[in-house]
């Protein structure tokens, strides 16, 4: 092969490796975070995390991300251990549906028909049509799908570039005799996983293996180990993004290491002790793009259904690994932090990163109006531990707001979709309203106790003014909440005329009680603390109706 042969040869994996990020990131973005959320919602039955697993690594075309996405799950303590082995399982079969579509680029045939599913007749098509997703087209789905389209026009172009470039190889001795050194187990193993550990992609791997099998000098022999070396090289990418986890989210990246160096040793020993009886004889023909596939996808299955049922083992080895502490390990490294939730492995995956921020941005809002319904409710009867209670559900929300405000600034500098900048926004434009509402809770807490520590009491009229108001507060509380969830904007027009309501509520108030105070029937000292209060409450309203305005800014 002479210079420009070599150079087709990089620049044609160049196009593949490129064409394989884009597609699989059109195919993430076009998801939309709602596969990430299958996957977090799933039950604890290893057969249906199996199909979950592939499913989902079918769609998004890498089980390396799809292992990655269930570390993250794993460390931040929303899936448990052994729910995670049936989708690592399930990951490495929906992997082969790769192979498989690039099986079809050695398809050969007279017939006009069978020669259009050949990607080199469509991809073209397929190019001109995702171009005019991307250039003239301003929905962000289209968009994606455009993306989705050019990424597997790339990255076939790539695949028939290199092929036409190593296609002279089979004629070179030097090359037959390198690839005549793989057809040893050992070596080809370790080939197969040291370049996928370099590109950290099975998929690219087995892609390019395929790629040299238009060659015609790659035989079984040799294919098959290395195909199983390309099972465990992918595994680096999961042990990578364990590193400084939780012990249980590196256990999980060691179960995924584990069950592809077990299933190839019992795939290997079985296959060649076998082949020592019966010699094999397809071994020495030549493999083609098709034949690759059929051995990446049976591998995997068989694997699959020798170990599943040997689940717990893996998970009993891993744990063996990665021992406990004395004290033991039952929540995530990271469980000092409020908002675990907000693992930074999901920010490579803006779309449920998104989505994992209004999770956590909803459960703020719920906990800033929990605080004021409880301190609300102490005016009416004074409790210790429920007044403690509103002091923790502040400082939770405190922590809350730190925790949520650092993860969206780190958020807002990935590519974000049209829709979920503007989610972005909102949450980032609401979270100081939802704090203030704590802070102004726990000001009524105050009162409260200060009440019922000098033994104060609202006259009946006052008190039964005060019970008005603060059920106006909370029907805007709850109206809040659901604009902001659902991005209701009839719920967040509501919150207005109900604000008109209350401001006249609270003007009464305050005027009945000047009223009051002439005729004797009140005290200043409680003048006071019904103006603290009022206040307060006034400011509560006015923090519901910046975020209504701002849910339907974004809308």
């Amino acid at each position: 092969m002479d210079f420009f042969g070599i150079l087709k040869m990089v620049g044609g994996l160049a196009l593949f490796l490129y064409g394989m990020e884009l597609m699989g990131e059109g195919l993430a973005k076009a998801s939309g975070g709602k596969l990430e959320k299958i996957l977090e919602r799933l039950t604890s039955n290893p057969i249906k995390a199996v199909l979950l697993g592939a499913g989902v690594t079918a769609v998004i075309q890498s089980s390396s991300a799809t292992t990655v996405i269930v570390v993250g799950f794993v460390n931040s303590g929303i899936m448990k251990l052994e729910q995670a082995v049936g989708l690592i399982m399930g990951a490495n079969i929906g992997t082969t549906v790769t192979s498989w579509l690039l099986s079809l680029a050695g398809i050969e045939s007279g017939n006009f028909f069978i020669n259009l599913l050949k990607p080199s007749s469509f991809s073209p098509i397929l190019a001109i049509i995702g171009v005019v997703f991307l250039q003239f087209l301003k929905s962000d789905k289209k968009k994606n799908i455009g993306m989705i389209m050019v990424g597997f026009a790339i990255l076939m172009t790539g695949m028939d570039t290199m092929s036409a470039a190593v296609k002279p190889l089979a004629n070179v001795p030097e090359f037959t005799n390198i690839l005549l050194m793989f057809s040893n187990p050992v070596l080809g193993l370790l080939a197969g996983a040291i370049l996928t550990a370099i590109i950290q992609s099975s998929s690219a791997s087995v892609g390019i293996l395929q790629a040299l099998c238009m060659t015609g000098a790659v035989t079984y022999g040799t294919a098959l180990p290395i195909i199983m070396g390309q099972n465990i090289g992918t595994c680096v990418t999961a042990m990578i993004s364990g590193i400084g986890a939780s012990k249980n989210a590196r256990r999980t990246a060691l179960i995924h290491l584990y069950f592809n160096i077990i299933g190839t040793t019992i795939f290997l020993v079985i296959f060649y002790t076998i082949n020592a009886f019966v010699d094999f004889a397809f071994l020495d023909t030549a493999a083609n793009a098709a034949g690759i596939a059929v051995i990446h996808s049976v591998f995997n299955i068989t694997a699959t259904i020798v170990l599943l049922p040997f689940s717990k083992v893996l998970v009993k080895l891993a744990c063996l690994t990665i021992r406990d502490d004395k004290v033991e390990e039952e929540l995530p490294d990271n469980a000092g932090r409020v908002v675990s939730i907000l693992e930074p492995r999901f920010l490579e995956m803006p779309a449920y990163a998104t989505e994992v921020c209004m999770e956590a941005s909803e459960k703020m809002a719920y906990l800033s109006v929990k605080a004021v319904v409880k301190a609300m409710d102490l005016l009416k009867k004074y409790d210790e531990t429920e007044a403690q209670k509103v002091i923790d559900l502040e400082e939770e929300v405190d922590s809350y707001e730190d925790e949520l405000g650092a993860y969206m600034v780190q958020l807002s500098r990935k590519d974000l979709a049209v829709q979920e900048s503007q989610t972005l926004s909102m949450m980032l434009h609401s979270l100081g309203d939802f704090e203030r509402l704590s802070d102004h809770a726990v000001t009524i807490r105050n009162a409260a106790e200060e009440m019922s520590k000098k033994g104060m009491k609202f006259s009946e009229h006052a008190q039964q003014e005060l019970d008005e108001y603060m059920i106006q507060v909370r029907k805007i509380m709850d109206a809040t909440i659901s604009s902001f969830k659902n991005r209701d904007l009839v719920a967040a027009g509501s919150i207005f005329p109900m604000e008109e309501v209350a401001e006249k509520q609270s003007a009464d108030a305050k005027k009945n009680h000047i009223r009051r105070l002439r005729e004797g029937k009140c005290t200043i000292e409680l003048g006071f603390v019904q103006s603290d209060l009022l206040t307060s409450m006034e400011s509560i309203v006015d923090h519901c109706s910046n975020v209504a305005e701002t849910v339907i800014s974004y809308r």
